[in-house]
């Protein structure tokens, strides 16, 4: 594999110290961070001897490298956590997909509420959980608030409402309740999450048989049923302990390059939950297990346990240190069934997406690679793809949309609200778009695609051109997307001047290019609805400061639309009793650029 002069130089003198090394393509954007005991051997292994496919992709895409030098191995490690999360890179895909679970908060408020929640905050409220489900969650908050009278509104009213009447609240809205009433509710509440549900079970015992020989049947019944409820909703559990300590409990497994980890949730000595991530690895695999713990609690914020299980071969004393919990690798005994049912479990989920994940990963890049070497260009790892919508030349739009490695990146969705073409001119269109598009691109730093696509034949093909060479001096390979009578894609056209590019259409990278077709449309399609549809000439104006809803539609009256509004003048605004500083900001609002990034839909 050829390694580039400056990172050969850079090599000879790494330091054999720890510390973090981030790894850049050109653009000089970050694509992998990571770290090591040692720099000098870890970085050199990357760039001598042999490497699988995986690694070796990541290895041709780095052009340059640098670190830092750390004093020490723990260092490192909450370094690289926080590089990571600064720069997102793209092969550091661990933790992407940030599963989140139901938890019960109490509040710290004057009167607190005991919630259901997903968001774990630094705000000093006392969490519980996770609980295996919503459902579950909410049955248990629906038991504590029938037995303790926390306040249940958000806005607390003028006058008591029906839970004070039965008995579920306090009323701290109308009747005064002491900051020490507050404090003794929330530590039963604690006690009882904190597995101390059996004793007030207990106590609930007693004042039944009190009720039932004071002959108050109807309250001897009500505790009953309270009994039999904290019975279905805390004794229904999978596993357990014989002690009440929470813990996680961590398993790992790995295999050419990819890992598996799986997360038991014991709570109250009950395993309630688990979570599993696969994921694609770069480093070494305990190192990279160590990692992943670390970032579990502070990436992805999970409160942490009073213990976390490990297996054998974990750097335990680092863990103690990283998360100041104890940490222990059980040697006999339940916890180390546990553990060991942890590893089991990472090793089945391993063998059964592994061999289909790689096949797909493998597919898709190949796909990118062999369309890169139709087109007689380098892997395009970056493609961006162009199309225009607007009927008959009403409310015209386009949309950029970015796959990077084959793959949609929707974080990087463009949309486009064409403002100097008038009428239904696809090619101005296109030229408007390019040149809004990479102007930007440039005067920002952004990265430059590897290659662009715009959705149309040879009209649409020179328009683009023309901006991007003559206007904008970029050297970008381009091509043309076009369509038979049936709307599908039918050919790739490339070159200069543009022909059709010889392709088997049962390919990969034929498929690849009609996803991306689709895909583009598809964008372009929804973004044109949404501006045609009610009150979308509106919004525009919504957005500008100093124009409500009586100004905006004496605006629209006088002018008749947004393009009248655009091109008016100062004098036209103050003849309407509009301020000289608000028409100014009008103009310069509606005429700025609007690339509107688009946010993917949950």
């Amino acid at each position: 594999m050829r390694v580039h002069d400056n990172i050969k130089e850079k090599l000879a003198v790494l330091p054999d110290q720890p510390g973090c090394y981030l790894y850049k393509d050109k653009h000089g954007t970050v694509i992998y961070v990571g770290k090591s005991k040692v720099l000098k051997n870890r970085v050199r292994s990357y760039f001598t001897g042999a490497n699988d496919a995986k690694t070796q992709r990541l290895v041709q895409e780095i052009m340059d490298f640098e670190y830092i030098v750390t004093t020490s191995e723990l260092e490192a490690l909450i370094l690289e956590m926080n590089l990571i999360k600064k720069y997102d890179p793209k092969y550091n895909v661990l933790l992407k997909d940030d599963k989140t679970y139901p938890y019960l908060k109490i509040t710290s408020e004057k009167h607190p509420k005991l919630i259901v929640t997903r968001n774990i905050k630094k705000d000093k409220g006392k969490y519980f959980g996770p609980y295996p489900n919503v459902i579950a969650a909410r049955e248990t908050k629906r038991l504590l608030d029938r037995l303790y009278p926390l306040r249940k509104c958000n806005t607390m009213p003028d006058r008591v409402c029906l839970y004070y009447h039965m008995n579920q609240c306090l009323g701290p809205c109308e009747f005064t309740v002491t900051q020490e009433q507050n404090q003794n509710i929330v530590n039963e509440i604690t006690k009882f999450l904190n597995g101390g549900h059996k004793e007030i079970k207990e106590e609930l015992k007693t004042k039944m048989y009190q009720a039932s020989e004071g002959m108050d049947f109807e309250r001897a019944k009500e505790l009953r049923d309270q009994m039999q409820h904290i019975d279905s909703v805390m004794e229904q559990q999978k596993m357990t302990l014989n002690d009440q300590v929470n813990r996680d409990v961590f398993g790992y497994s790995y295999n050419k390059g990819w890992m598996c980890v799986q997360v038991f949730f014991v709570r109250q000595g009950k395993l309630i939950e688990r979570d599993v991530s696969i994921f694609p690895f770069f480093d070494d695999a305990e190192e990279t297990f160590l990692s992943f713990i670390g970032r579990f609690y502070l990436h992805k914020n999970h409160p942490k346990p009073k213990q976390v299980l490990v297996p054998v071969g974990a750097d335990k004393e680092m863990l103690k240190e990283l998360l100041e919990v104890d940490v222990h690798i059980p040697m006999r005994g339940r916890k180390k069934e546990l553990v060991e049912l942890a590893q089991k479990n990472a090793q089945i989920a391993l063998d059964e997406k592994f061999s289909l994940i790689e096949q797909n990963e493998e597919r898709t890049i190949k796909a990118v690679e062999d369309l890169g070497e139709k087109l007689h260009i380098e892997t395009p790892h970056r493609i961006e793809a162009f199309d225009n919508s607007n009927i008959q030349g009403a409310d015209p739009v386009s949309a950029m949309v970015v796959f990077t490695d084959g793959k949609p990146d929707k974080k990087e969705y463009r949309k486009y609200k064409i403002r100097d073409v008038q009428g239904p001119d696809d090619y101005d269109t296109m030229r408007e778009v390019i040149r809004r598009r990479y102007k930007r691109v440039i005067k920002e730093g952004l990265p430059l695609p590897d290659l662009i696509l715009v959705d149309g034949g040879k009209g649409q093909m020179t328009a683009a051109q023309e901006v991007l060479e003559n206007e904008l001096g970029l050297d970008i390979p381009l091509c043309g997307l076009a369509k038979d009578d049936k709307h599908r894609t039918s050919e790739l056209l490339y070159g200069d001047p543009p022909t059709m590019v010889d392709m088997d259409r049962q390919s990969q990278e034929f498929y690849l290019i009609q996803r991306i077709q689709d895909e583009v449309h598809r964008f372009a399609i929804s973004f044109h609805r949404q501006l045609r549809g009610k009150g979308a000439i509106q919004s525009e104006l919504d957005e500008i400061p100093g124009v409500g809803e009586k100004r905006r539609r004496l605006l629209l009256k006088h002018f008749k639309s947004i393009e009248g509004i655009k091109n008016a003048e100062i004098a036209d605004f103050t003849k309407l009793g509009v301020p000289t500083n608000v028409a100014q900001g009008i103009l310069d609002y509606l005429n700025q650029d609007h690339e509107e990034p688009h946010e993917e839909e949950l």
